[in-house]
C-alpha cells in the first residue's frame, strides 16, 4: 500500500501547476507512517512540508493542491483509499478503506507461511558473521546475545529476498589453544594418579581451585576441561599421555566446538560455512595486507613494531590533554600481529568472494577497534561501505531485582546452556531480541519464567495457541473458513485487527533494514493485543454462519502473521500450552 500511495503521489506531483524548472517528481521520496492517534487516519504523510521549499509554497498549499489532484484525477482507487485528508501545518491523512482491508487479508490466508517475506534484496547476496567464540570453553551468556542477534539478522535478511550465507570465524592456533591442550594433559595425569601433587589457583573474588603442578599457567580451570580429559582417557586408555601436547589441543578443540554447535543447535542456530583464521596465516594473505600497507606508505616500523598510519586516515582521540590523530599497532615487536591485521585480511576474502552485504555482529568491546579494520579495508582500494556492523551491548542477569550470578559447574561464568536449562531455548532467543541491540540487555530470571501476559513470549505464544485452540474447537461444531466473506468485517475491533495484521512485511523490512529486530518483537506484540480486543469484541461460534465464517478467517490470518513473525525471531508458534 506504501508503494502504491507513494506512486500516485508523484503522478499528482507531476501534474501540478508551475513546477520549478528541473524539479524531478519521481525523484520525490514519499514515506508514510502510522498517526499515533488513529483518528488522524491509518497513515500519514510529511511530503508535504518537505516540498514546501523547493515548490515555492506554504506547506498546507502543497498538501491542498496534492489531494486535489489525487481526487478530481481519480488517481486513487477508491477501493483501496477511503479518504484523503489535510491536517495541521501540511500532513495528508490517508485512511484506507474496507474493501482493501478484506482483500489484503485474503492475501493474507493465500500466502500462508509465505506472508510476511519481500523481494526488497532479490539477487543480492551477503555474509553475516557471528557467534565467533574460539574452541577454548563452551557459550556464555555473554556469547548468547551475539548468537541470537547474528541468527536473527540472517532470518530477517532471508526473509526480504537476501541470500545469505551463515559463518562462523575462529582461531585454532597460537598460544591459548596451546594453554587449552597442556590443561587438559594435566586433568588426565591427575585422573591417572588421583595422589598427584596439586597447586592452588587464585580466582580472585574469593574463588580459589586446585589443579595439578603440571598444569601451566593460566590455564583453562573449568570443571569442562576435567570432562574433556576423562573423554580422551576413555577413549585412549592410559596410554595416551605419551601422545604429544598437539593430540590434546586437537582432542580439546573437538569436543568444545561439537560442545558449542550442541548448544547452537538447541536456540536451532546452524552455521553454514566455517572459516579458520589461521588459513590466514597459511596462505600469507595476513602478511599480504601489511606489504600492501608498506607499498602506500601507510605502515612503518618503530621500535621493532609495525604501525598503521590511522591518524593519516582519521583517528582521533581525545583526552585530557585534547584532541590528537594517533597511529595503531600492526604487529607487536614480539612479531605477533594485533587482532586488526588478520581482521583486515579476513574482511578483503569476504569482500573478494562477491557479497554485496558483509554483516558483523561485535559486542561493545569492539566499538573502539573496528574502525581500525574499515580505514584498512578503505586505504586497500576496497568497498567498505559493503560492510555493515552492529554493535551491541552487553548483558546483565538479574533475579529479584538484583544482579544475578547463576551457579555454574564451569568456571566464572554462566554458560548458555545454563541459562536455556533454567528458562527455555524459546524465552532466552526472546529475551536477547526485545530490546534495541545498542541498549544494554537485564535479563529478568523472574519475568522470564513466568506464565503470564507480563512475559512477553509467553503473550505471544500463548496467543497462538488460542487461535489454534478456537480453530479445533470451531471445526468441531462445523464452523469453517470456506467461501467467508470478509467485507462483513466492519467492527472497529474487525478493521482494528486487520490493520494491524497488513503490518507485518513492514515491520520485517523495519527491522531487516535497521537492524534492529525488536522493532518485530514490539510489532507481534501490538497484533497479539489486537487479537485479544478482536476475540473480546467479536464472537466467533454461536454466530450467525457468514459472520462466524468471516471472523474464524480472520483469526486463521492473526495466527499465520503471528506464526510467521515468530519463525523469523527464531522462536517455535506452539499450538497448545
Amino acid at each position: 500500500m506504501q508503494g502504491y500511495l507513494a506512486d500516485r503521489f508523484r503522478q499528482a506531483l507531476a501534474a501540478l501547476p508551475d513546477l520549478p524548472e528541473g524539479f524531478d517528481p519521481q525523484a520525490v521520496a514519499v514515506t508514510f507512517e502510522a498517526p499515533n492517534n488513529p483518528a488522524h487516519g491509518d497513515l500519514a504523510t510529511n511530503v508535504a512540508l518537505q516540498l514546501a521549499k523547493p515548490l515555492r509554497r506554504a506547506p498546507r498549499q502543497v498538501a491542498e493542491q496534492l489531494v486535489m489532484k489525487l481526487a478530481s484525477q481519480g488517481v486513487i482507487d477508491n477501493r483501496r483509499v477511503a479518504t484523503l485528508e489535510v491536517a495541521g501545518p501540511g500532513f495528508i491523512n490517508v485512511r484506507l478503506a474496507s474493501a482493501y482491508l478484506s482483500e489484503a487479508v485474503a492475501e493474507i490466508l493465500q500466502r500462508g507461511n509465505a506472508f510476511g517475506r519481500t523481494d526488497a534484496g532479490a539477487g543480492k547476496t551477503a555474509i553475516v558473521e557471528y557467534v565467533s567464540a574460539n574452541p577454548t570453553g563452551p557459550l556464555t551468556v555473554g556469547h548468547g546475545r551475539n548468537a541470537v542477534l547474528g541468527d536473527t539478522f540472517a532470518n530477517l535478511l532471508g526473509w526480504t529476498g537476501w541470500q545469505v550465507t551463515r559463518e562462523y570465524y575462529f582461531n585454532n592456533a597460537g598460544r591459548q589453544m596451546r594453554i587449552l591442550g597442556q590443561s587438559v594433559k594435566a586433568r588426565v595425569e591427575e585422573l591417572l594418579n588421583p595422589d598427584t601433587p596439586l597447586k592452588t589457583v587464585d580466582l580472585g573474588a574469593g574463588e580459589e581451585v586446585d589443579v595439578p603442578e603440571s598444569f601451566p599457567e593460566d590455564g583453562y580451570v573449568g570443571e569442562y576441561i576435567i570432562d574433556i580429559a576423562r573423554q580422551v582417557l576413555d577413549a585412549n586408555g592410559p596410554s595416551v599421555l605419551e601422545r604429544p601436547d598437539e593430540f590434546f589441543q586437537q582432542a580439546a578443540e573437538q569436543a568444545i566446538f561439537a560442545d558449542i554447535e550442541r548448544t547452537m543447535g538447541r536456540l536451532g542456530i546452524h552455521m553454514d560455512t566455517y572459516f579458520n583464521e589461521h588459513s590466514l596465516y597459511e596462505n600469507g594473505a595476513v602478511w599480504a595486507v601489511l606489504d600492501r600497507l608498506k607499498e602506500k606508505d601507510l605502515a612503518y616500523e618503530q621500535e621493532g613494531a609495525w604501525w598503521f598510519r590511522t591518524g593519516q586516515l582519521g583517528k582521533v582521540i581525545t583526552d585530557q590533554h585534547g584532541s590528537r590523530a594517533v597511529d595503531t599497532v600492526l604487529v607487536k615487536s614480539s612479531g605477533e600481529p594485533t587482532y586488526r591485521l588478520p581482521d583486515i585480511a579476513y574482511h578483503l576474502d569476504k569482500l573478494a568472494r562477491g557479497f554485496d552485504l558483509v554483516l558483523d555482529v561485535f559486542g561493545a568491546d569492539h566499538i573502539a577497534t573496528y574502525p581500525d579494520v574499515l580505514r584498512g579495508i578503505e586505504a586497500l582500494g576496497e568497498d567498505a561501505k559493503r560492510i555493515d556492523v552492529v554493535i551491541y551491548q552487553f548483558v546483565t542477569l538479574v533475579r529479584g531485582g538484583e544482579p544475578f550470578k547463576m551457579s555454574t559447574r564451569k568456571a566464572r561464568y554462566v554458560t548458555l546452556d545454563e541459562l536455556m536449562d533454567e528458562v527455555g531455548a524459546d524465552v532466552t532467543r526472546f529475551f536477547f531480541l526485545m530490546r534495541s541491540p545498542n541498549t544494554h540487555l537485564e535479563f529478568d530470571l523472574d519475568l522470564a519464567k513466568e506464565a503470564s501476559e507480563k512475559n512477553p513470549v509467553f503473550y505471544l505464544q500463548y496467543a497462538h495457541a488460542r487461535i489454534c485452540s478456537i480453530l479445533r474447537k470451531a471445526k468441531e461444531v462445523g464452523v469453517t473458513t470456506d467461501g467467508a466473506n470478509l467485507s462483513l468485517l466492519t467492527h472497529e475491533s474487525e478493521q482494528g485487527l486487520m490493520k494491524e495484521l497488513l503490518r507485518l512485511p513492514e515491520a520485517v523490512q523495519q527491522a531487516a533494514d535497521l537492524r534492529e529486530p525488536h522493532r518485530l518483537a514490539n510489532y507481534l506484540r501490538d497484533a497479539a493485543t489486537a487479537f485479544s480486543a478482536f476475540y473480546r469484541d467479536c464472537r466467533i461460534i454461536g454466530e450467525e454462519a457468514a459472520l462466524a465464517a468471516a471472523r474464524l478467517a480472520l483469526a486463521d490470518a492473526a495466527r499465520l502473521v503471528l506464526k510467521n513473525g515468530l519463525t523469523v525471531l527464531g522462536i517455535s508458534a506452539p499450538e497448545q500450552m
